[in-house]
């Protein structure tokens, strides 16, 4: 990989290519130096990795966070460290649980962010607003409603609307902008060192409980053991739980709009909850 090496400086000796994800393709290559990275790379996702780039590093500003450094970045390549997976464990679950609560807590100016958002190969807004439920409503449910809506029939995309005009009593007590992930489901969460590491993400300041939502969504192991390391370390108000399918439908109709009518189903019945636990 001449690019590569152009960026870090350093000759790659062995690239390992790991397979695809989305637009891109996935490596592990060993350089001269005796380190490993991993590589991700594409011919024409630079507003994707610029955004990628921009989170991983935001959300390394806090006090040792479980993120992986930015080697190098540009139009056609992202490099992070190589981080060796292993099972996870009840002590790194509950670690990642006060580590999260930690980040979350290191806040942010606005809800949203000051660059061009992604959600895998999708864009997001990340317009900056003031109060969470419109600021989601608006810039993230509205949206892939409208590129998920040829899966849906009339009477599911009212549902959804429902869920919009009802968002202020819907999304519970206000909170201040967290520093949160973003795109927090299992895959994005990297076992390694007794750690669980923070990759792909879509940083943005929003609430918190998005975060422990998307952990929920398709079941990171150790769960009920991060959650109860994080309330001991960043107590939640009262009725999140009630709010988990609210946060859920964001990334739910990211999936109908990338998969298609598999993920139907699951982002009605989100809809469908989320309303319930208004009362």
């Amino acid at each position: 990989m001449e690019r590569l090496e152009e960026l870090l400086g350093v000759p790659v000796e062995r690239v390992t290519t790991l397979g695809t994800g989305h637009a891109w393709t996935l490596s592990r290559a060993t350089l001269a130096d005796g380190r490993e990275v991993f590589v991700k790379a594409a011919d024409d996702q630079a507003g994707a990795f610029a955004a990628e780039a921009a989170g991983l590093r935001w959300l390394r500003q806090g006090d040792d966070p479980p993120v992986p450094e930015v080697l190098a970045a540009d139009e056609r390549l992202l490099v992070l460290p190589w981080l060796p997976g292993e099972p996870a464990t009840r002590a790194a679950a509950e670690r990642f649980g006060r580590e999260l609560a930690a980040l979350h807590a290191t806040g942010a100016p606005s809800f949203g962010a000051p660059w061009q958002g992604y959600i895998a190969h999708l864009p997001l807004d990340n317009t900056p607003g003031d109060r969470w439920p419109r600021w989601y409503a608006e810039r993230r449910i509205a949206p892939f409603l409208r590129s998920a809506a040829r899966h849906l029939d009339a009477a599911e995309t009212r549902l959804v609307e429902r869920v919009m005009d009802g968002i202020e009593a819907l999304a519970g007590p206000d909170e201040p902008p967290a520093r949160i992930h973003g795109d927090l489901w299992s895959g994005n969460v990297l076992w390694s060192g007794g750690r669980g590491w923070m990759i792909d993400p879509a940083a943005h300041g929003g609430h918190r409980e998005t975060d422990l939502a998307m952990l929920a969504l398709f079941g990171a192991p150790h769960l009920d053991r991060i959650l109860a390391a994080y309330r001991e370390a960043g107590p939640l108000a009262d009725g999140w739980r009630a709010r988990v399918a609210l946060h859920q439908l964001h990334p739910l109709l990211v999936h109908v709009t990338l998969y298609g009518s598999a993920y139907r189903d699951a982002a009605v019945r989100a809809a469908r909850s989320a309303l319930r636990a208004s009362g």
